[in-house]
Formats: structure tokens, C-alpha cells, sequence
């Protein structure tokens, strides 16, 4: 079944599939409902899956920025209004990458069954010497491209520089999903990490390089009743890099 949940001026798409106690599934950054439709397939053989496609992916409305982009947070409301709205308790929830964020959020809050982490964002990266390199060198151009080519000009050669060495989401985002990309990645969400009391199983590929393993230990570590999974020879979409093991893995731990 397909509905819209609307709220704070966006239209949320998500789907409905199958039948027993709920399960909240949450895609990652970039992706939709679709992305993760295995890990609904394997979760709707006995029990009620509620999958989302986030605002601003899939068929799902971009939130409005003009009051300031969205973080965490926002993101996070939205869920909770979905849960108010169909009347869910205690639901499992199942969180890929930037999914991840929102399930740490909601369950650092709110009753929940289970929680699923499947390589899931969180910890805010340790930066190199090249990364900040890099930032002092856009604010410096950021001031140079000013004074040269005035106050639009000089939005407009930034915006080409971050797109040319940005990651692939942020070159693929619109305006509006880029400016909450940039604030997302940035959020540091370890201190609610102690407050989520569920169960939480850490999925995990060995070689993610976008949430490396070790963001995996470390919430191993801070979430008081976690166990990590981690798959030899897979990487950000453990999921889909492993779908046996993923799948006999996940299928246990909800059940």
C-alpha cells in the first residue's frame, strides 16, 4: 500500500507491506524506499514494514529551507508524526547510513522495540590536515571571489568548486539538499548513543569507507545493549553485498 503523510509543508511518501508488529525502515542519503526494498522483504514475512522515502528522495517533497535547512532533527519530527499518525507502539527500527542518523535520534527519545543500524552514520569523522586545507581554501576564495566578481558572481564560482571536489552527493543534490547535507554530516550524535535502551544490532561491511567499521565499534561501545555483524568483503551497502548473510542475520534478530 502507497500513502503520503504530510507535515510541516512536505509531502512524505512511504509504503506499507505486510502484517504483524511494526518495523520502521529508513533508507540512506541519496537513495529511496527502493533501495532498500530486500531488507523489507526480508522484515514483512512476519511483521508490518513501514519503508519511507525521506523529503527531498524518491517521490517525496523537499522540505523548506527558507527558515534555515534541515538537520537531524527535522528529519526525526517527521518520523515521530509518521508513528503518531498510524497509531505504531514500540516499533523496530532499521536505519541505513543517513537513516541511521534518525534512528539514533527517535530511539534516544521514544519507545522502541529493536534497533537495526546498518552502516549507519553518526559519529562525525575525524578530519585530516587535507580537509581543512581545503576549507580554509574556500573560505579564502570565498572572500577573493567577492571582492573580483561581487556577491553572486562569486556564489556562483564556489558552488562549481564544491561540486567539482565535493562527494557525488552532494555534486548530485539540489540547492535545498545540499545546504542539509552540509549540516547533517556535521552532526556529531555520540551523546544520545547512551540514552537508546533497546536492543540494537550494528551491521556493518568491513570495507565501508563512508562509515568506516570503526564508527561501528564506537557505537558498539556507547549504546549499552549493542552487538556488531561486520561482512568480510563488503562495503557502505552491506545489505546488498551480502544479502544471504544479511538477511539470516537480520531475520534472527527481530524475531
Amino acid at each position: 500500500m502507497e500513502k503520503i503523510l504530510q507535515h510541516n509543508g512536505v509531502r512524505m511518501f512511504y509504503t506499507v507491506e505486510g502484517e504483524g508488529s511494526p518495523v520502521v525502515l529508513m533508507h540512506g542519503w541519496g537513495c529511496t524506499h527502493e533501495t532498500v526494498q530486500s531488507i523489507s522483504d526480508v522484515c514483512q514475512k512476519s511483521h508490518k514494514v513501514y519503508s519511507v522515502d525521506f523529503p527531498g528522495f524518491g517521490v517525496s517533497t523537499e522540505p523548506d529551507v527558507s527558515d534555515g535547512a534541515w538537520g537531524v532533527e527535522e528529519y526525526t519530527q517527521m518520523i515521530e508524526r509518521l508513528v503518531e499518525t498510524e497509531g505504531i507502539t514500540n516499533p523496530i527500527l532499521i536505519g541505513h547510513s543517513f537513516g541511521g542518523r534518525v534512528a539514533i535520534v527517535f530511539a534516544s527519545r521514544n519507545s522502541v522495540d529493536k534497533v537495526v543500524l546498518v552502516d549507519a552514520a553518526g559519529v562525525k569523522p575525524r578530519r585530516k590536515l587535507k580537509y581543512y586545507i581545503k576549507v580554509y581554501s574556500f573560505k579564502l576564495a570565498k572572500k577573493w571571489f567577492n571582492l573580483i566578481y561581487g556577491k553572486a558572481g562569486a556564489s556562483e564560482r564556489i558552488e562549481k568548486m564544491r561540486s567539482r571536489r565535493g562527494s557525488s552527493d552532494y555534486a548530485n543534490s539540489s540547492a535545498t539538499m545540499k545546504a542539509i547535507l552540509s549540516k547533517v554530516v556535521n552532526e556529531d550524535l555520540c551523546h544520545l548513543m547512551p540514552k537508546i535502551k533497546a536492543p540494537t544490532l550494528l551491521v556493518w561491511g568491513k570495507n565501508d569507507t563512508a562509515t568506516p567499521l570503526g564508527d561501528a565499534k564506537k557505537m558498539e561501545k556507547l549504546i549499552p545493549d549493542a552487538g556488531l555483524v561486520a561482512f568480510d568483503d563488503c562495503g557502505h551497502y552491506s545489505f546488498l553485498d551480502n544479502r544471504a548473510g544479511f538477511a539470516a542475520v537480520l531475520n534472527s534478530f527481530i524475531n
